[in-house]
């Protein structure tokens, strides 16, 4: 899993994953990604390059969007493969992980957590 982390404008940090979010992938991403949600930016998980979650990925995300909400900010989901929404939305994380399709639709929905903390 390789994970690539850039601004998303002033709204927060993009994170862009490449690769299986299985059980080595979610190991890999899981520490980055926790200390990114407890430094209180929003995150945008570009996901179009992720063929495949597992329920460990799942909880990864889960962990980071939980910690993200006690600081007011958002974890939003940007271009998820169908397989990838389809998995999320059957365990039904769709309401805590948002899912878009567009940077504007993710900057939508960041703009609304920009408030100062």
């Amino acid at each position: 899993m390789k994970m690539i982390i850039s601004d998303f404008g002033d709204l927060g940090k993009r994170v862009t994953l490449i690769g299986r979010l299985d059980i080595s992938g979610s190991g890999e991403i899981d520490t980055p990604l926790q200390e990114l949600a407890d430094s209180k930016v929003n995150i945008i998980v570009d996901m179009k390059e992720v063929d495949f979650i597992g329920s460990l990925g799942m909880r990864s995300l889960v962990l980071a969007a939980k910690t993200l909400s006690r600081n007011a900010r958002t974890l939003v989901l940007l271009n998820p493969t169908p397989l990838v929404a389809d998995a999320l939305t059957n365990a039904g994380l769709n309401t805590l992980l948002p899912m878009v399709h567009s940077d504007s639709a993710a900057q939508e929905l960041a703009s609304k957590y920009s408030r100062p903390l």
